[in-house]
């Protein structure tokens, strides 16, 4: 982030400096006390479990933050404010107002939303500089972090916006407004939190509402595929463009191939002209990933041969999604256990399978179960487990207590389950692996089976 004082904080935030100089310089900004930078400001926020940020706030000073964004005094430099949390939104959002060059990005869906933001950071990098999401750093904590992070030089900003309930991607529009939003999908991810796939679309659909109207440059980029998404274009006043690969769409891809790598090449198509592409990630479910990308370099301004060449040579960034590892004795290793829902397994066992063919080995799914479902979960873990043998997945191990045993024995009489994260480890200790063989490691985030996937592939 570019230097700013105490007291232009302060005033963004409205705060009040207490026991610190008004002009001393803040050049970072951290709410975990552990990851302290000198020159920092500490955001005493309130965590789970009854954690206080308030109460880690002197180590903090004493690893070198200049200050604590605070709601109650506590005998170090300060700035207080009544709540840090908004105080820290309503900073950021003086930020990026500040910041006239700024182009604002942001998008959300229930599925593929970190693949897709480093597929569109990658080429918009190519126009200009780039600042974007962090992983799934994608809350309020997170998005205004990750804005305070533009300068003056930036010129793309984009942001990853995710939400457990109405109203929450509402907020996040009011502390970076986008001129462009891009609303992916509405599918099964926390179908228990929202209520069902219509009350997502509801709060998916908020992005789009909060874009500018045409005249002022807003674009809703949506996808063609997704008939809840491709009715969010009466919700917006911004101009609509559409992506998709099964329904006629303004950016579209044809001719649809991949490589013994699970790798797609196509040709894109978009109002600007046509440009091939082959991709870097894995995964036949990357495609309209990347024509939401192609959809809003174009409406960042780039022409379809920049966008190709940028798509082509985008690579997987964040940790866990389909992360392809081959280890030296022929086993290769699919990381994609950062997350899990019903399309994102089932995306990632159709790759699974198409990996098996080419390799001729075969395929061992370790899949964790699928979280934050509500009434569907059952029916869910049920269809992924009848996917799983319909695809001839070779062997399939379910993790969890729950609806993990629904999944095994959907999948067949062979389909085993294991209890924990450490069960499942001894499993993967105990299992004869072969030259050819292809292991997917599936699973909510909160079941840990990445870290199983990295123990995997490094052994």
């Amino acid at each position: 982030m570019q230097p700013l004082s105490l007291a232009q904080i302060a005033a963004a935030a409205g705060g009040q400096v207490s026991d610190a100089d008004p002009q001393t310089q803040v050049t970072g900004v951290a709410f975990d006390s552990r990851k302290v930078s000198p020159g920092d400001l500490f955001v005493a926020l309130r965590g789970e479990e009854g954690r206080d940020g308030h109460d880690f706030a002197p180590s903090a000073v004493r690893a070198g933050a200049v200050a604590v964004l605070a709601a109650r005094p506590l005998d170090v430099p300060a700035i207080m404010v009544d709540d840090p949390l908004t105080a820290l939104g309503g900073w950021a959002r003086a930020h990026v107002e500040a910041l006239s060059e700024l182009d604002v990005v942001a998008l959300t869906g229930s599925s593929g939303k970190t693949s897709t933001k480093d597929l569109i950071a990658q080429v918009l990098q190519r126009a200009g500089a780039t600042v974007f999401t962090q992983g799934s750093f994608n809350n309020e904590i997170g998005l205004p972090i990750t804005a305070l992070e533009a300068t003056a030089d930036t010129r793309h900003l984009v942001v990853e916006m995710g939400a457990r309930g109405q109203g929450h991607i509402a907020y996040l529009t009011q502390i970076t407004p986008p001129r462009i939003g891009a609303v992916l999908n509405v599918g099964t991810a926390h179908a228990g939190e929202f209520g069902g796939p219509e009350m997502t679309a509801k709060a998916k659909g908020e992005l789009v509402e909060a874009l500018p109207s045409e005249a002022e440059g807003g674009v809703a980029v949506l996808n063609a595929d997704d008939a809840r998404v491709a009715a969010m274009s009466a919700r917006t006043k911004a101009r609509v463009v559409t992506f998709g690969v099964e329904r006629s769409a303004d950016v579209y891809a044809t001719d649809v191939t991949l490589d013994g790598q699970g790798r797609a090449s196509f040709t894109l198509h978009t109002p600007t002209g046509d440009a091939p592409v082959r991709l870097q990630v894995v995964g036949e479910h990357q495609v309209p990933n990347a024509l939401a990308a192609a959809a809003v370099a174009e409406a960042a301004g780039m022409d379809a041969a920049q966008i190709g060449k940028a798509l082509t040579a985008a690579e997987s960034l964040s940790e866990g999604r389909m992360r392809v590892t081959e280890r030296p004795d022929g086993v290769t290793v699919v990381n994609d256990a950062y997350n899990a829902n019903a399309d994102s397994t089932a995306a990632a066992l159709r790759a699974l399978a198409h990996l098996g063919r080419e390799r001729a080995g075969r395929t061992i799914a370790l899949l964790g179960e699928m979280r934050e479902l509500g009434a569907s979960s059952a029916e869910e873990h049920r269809r992924i487990g009848a996917l799983a043998a319909v695809l001839g997945i070779d062997v399939l191990v379910a993790v969890g207590e729950g609806d993990a045993r629904v999944l095994a024995t959907e999948y067949g009489p062979d389909g085993r389950v294991e209890a924990t994260k450490a069960a499942a480890g001894e499993w993967l200790s105990r299992y004869n692996f072969r030259a050819g063989d292809v292991v997917l490691v599936k699973g909510s985030n909160a079941l840990g089976l990445g870290e199983l996937a990295d123990a995997l592939a490094a052994r």
